[in-house]
C-alpha cells in the first residue's frame, strides 16, 4: 500500500500541475486545469476507459490517505485566506461595496433556494428525495459564492487591478464570501445527522467557542509568538498547529474542518501595521499550491459523469446559465446604482461569476454533511468549472463593446491554485475567502 500510495501520489502532483501549466498557457485559471485532471483520473474517464489501471493506481485502501492530504491542503489553504483577509480595503466605496455584495450574494441565493423548491420532482431523478431546509439553503448558497483567489488572478491578468472595477470586484467578493462562509456553517451545523448532540447545543458551543476565539487567541498569539521573538519556524509550526486543533474543533462540532481553518487564519496577528508576514505568508500559499491537486482528485473521485441521465443535463445547463445570470446580473445592476458607469459595472459583475476552487470546498462540505446526492454534485461541480471558464471569455467580450484593449500580464506562479501571483507583506489587498 506505501507503494501505491507513492505512486498516486507521484501522478496527482504531476498531473495536476501540468493541466494546470496548461490551462494558464490557454489563459485560463490554474484551478481549470487542476479540475480537468482530477476529474480525468477518477471513474468517469480513467476508471471508464481503463478500469483496470484505475483500480491499481487508486486502490480503495490508500482513499483514506489521499483524503486526509485533501483536508491538509485544505485547512493549510483556508488558513492562509483568513490571515489575508482585510475588510479595509473597502475604502471610501464602503456603501457601494456592502450593496454589491450583499445583492449579488441574496438574489442567486434566492434563485437557488427558489428553484430547489419548484423543481423537487426533477430533483428526485437525481437521488434527492427529501428536501430539508438545509438542503434548500445550500442550494441558494451553491450559487452564490465567488471565488476570489480566481477573481483575483483574473483582476491581475486583465491588468484591472488599483482600478476602480478591479478593486471593487475584489473588496465585494471578500465581503461576499465572508457572508456566504457565515451561511454555510449555519447550514452544516443544523445538518449534522447522527451527531451525539443536537444541533442546538453545537450552535451554543460553536457560539462560545467563536467568542472565545475571536477575543483571546489574537491577543494571546501576539504575546506567545510575536514579543518573545519567536523563530520564524517554530512561529510558523505553532500557527499552523493552532490552525488545525481550531479545525479539529470546528468539525468535532459539524461546521466542518474549513470553517475553523477560516477562523484561525482571521485571528492570527500580523506585523506593525497590518501588514502581513512573509516569512508565514510565503511557506502557507508554497505547501497549499503544492498539495491541492489531492483535493482535486478526492473531489473528482465523487464526479461520474455517467449516473447523470437526461434530467442531469438539463439541470446542468439550467443551473449553469442562472449562476452566471443571476451574479453578473445582480453585480452588474448593484454597482451601476453605487455610481459605477456601464462597462466597468459589467465587468465587476462577470467577474463575480467567477466561483473555482472555493465553490468546490463549499461542494464537498456539503457532500459529506449528505446535503447533496451523488449525480446533484456532479452537476453542481460541472457548473463551478462551466462558470469559471466562461468568466474570462465574458470580460474580454465586455472589454470590446467598451472599446478597451485588456492590459495582459504573465503569471510565473499561481499565488494559490488559480490564484495572483504572491504578495509580499506590503501587498495586502487582495484577499478573502474564496476557489
Amino acid at each position: 500500500m506505501v507503494t501505491h500510495f507513492l505512486f498516486a501520489s507521484a501522478l496527482v502532483l504531476t498531473a495536476g500541475h501540468a493541466a494546470g501549466w496548461l490551462a494558464r498557457r490557454l489563459k485560463q485559471p490554474y484551478i481549470v486545469g487542476q479540475l480537468a485532471a482530477g476529474i480525468a483520473l477518477g471513474p468517469s474517464l480513467l476508471g471508464s476507459a481503463a478500469p483496470d489501471a484505475y483500480a491499481l493506481l487508486f486502490p480503495e485502501q490508500i482513499g483514506a490517505a489521499l483524503h486526509g492530504l485533501a483536508q491538509f491542503a485544505l485547512v493549510v489553504f483556508l488558513f492562509a485566506v483568513g490571515y489575508e483577509l482585510d475588510l479595509k480595503v473597502l475604502g471610501a466605496r464602503a456603501r457601494t461595496v456592502v450593496g454589491v455584495a450583499l445583492t449579488a450574494f441574496l438574489v442567486p441565493m434566492a434563485a437557488g433556494s427558489g428553484c430547489a423548491l419548484l423543481f423537487r420532482e426533477q430533483l428526485r431523478a437525481l437521488d434527492m428525495p427529501h428536501l430539508t431546509p438545509g438542503t434548500v439553503v445550500f442550494a441558494g448558497v451553491a450559487l452564490s459564492i465567488t471565488a476570489v483567489p480566481v477573481l483575483t488572478a483574473m483582476v491581475r491578468e486583465n491588468g484591472l487591478a488599483g482600478t476602480v472595477p478591479g478593486v471593487m470586484a475584489v473588496s465585494a467578493a471578500g465581503l461576499l464570501d465572508v457572508i456566504g462562509w457565515t451561511v454555510l456553517a449555519g447550514t452544516l451545523l443544523e445538518s449534522g445527522e447522527g451527531h451525539e448532540l443536537p444541533w442546538q447545543w453545537r450552535a451554543l458551543l460553536a457560539a462560545g467557542f467563536l467568542t472565545l476565539t475571536l477575543v483571546a487567541a489574537r491577543p494571546l498569539l501576539r504575546r506567545l509568538l510575536w514579543r518573545t521573538r519567536t523563530e520564524p519556524v517554530l512561529r510558523l509550526s505553532l500557527l499552523v498547529g493552532f490552525a488545525f486543533a481550531t479545525a479539529s474543533v470546528t468539525q468535532y462540532l459539524g461546521l466542518h474542518a474549513i470553517c475553523g481553518a477560516l477562523l484561525a487564519g482571521v485571528v492570527c496577528p500580523r506585523e506593525k501595521g497590518g501588514t502581513l508576514d512573509p516569512d508565514l505568508l510565503r511557506p502557507l500559499q508554497d505547501i497549499s499550491s503544492l498539495l491541492l491537486p489531492f483535493f482535486f482528485v478526492v473531489s473528482g473521485q465523487a464526479v461520474v459523469l455517467g449516473a447523470l441521465n437526461g434530467t442531469g443535463w438539463a439541470a446542468f445547463a439550467v443551473v449553469t446559465v442562472l449562476a452566471v445570470v443571476t451574479k453578473a446580473g445582480s453585480g452588474t445592476v448593484a454597482a451601476r446604482l453605487g455610481g459605477l458607469d456601464r462597462d466597468d459595472a459589467r465587468a465587476v459583475g462577470v467577474l463575480l461569476s467567477a466561483r473555482g476552487l472555493t465553490e468546490l470546498i463549499a461542494l464537498d462540505a456539503g457532500l459529506r454533511a449528505g446535503l447533496l446526492s451523488g449525480p446533484l454534485y456532479t452537476v453542481l461541480v460541472l457548473m463551478a468549472l462551466a462558470t469559471t471558464l466562461l468568466t474570462q471569455p465574458l470580460l474580454t467580450l465586455v472589454d470590446r463593446r467598451a472599446g478597451r484593449t485588456p492590459l495582459r500580464t504573465t503569471i510565473p506562479a499561481p499565488h494559490r491554485s488559480g490564484g495572483p501571483p504572491r504578495a509580499t507583506s506590503s501587498e495586502s489587498t487582495t484577499t478573502a475567502p474564496g476557489p
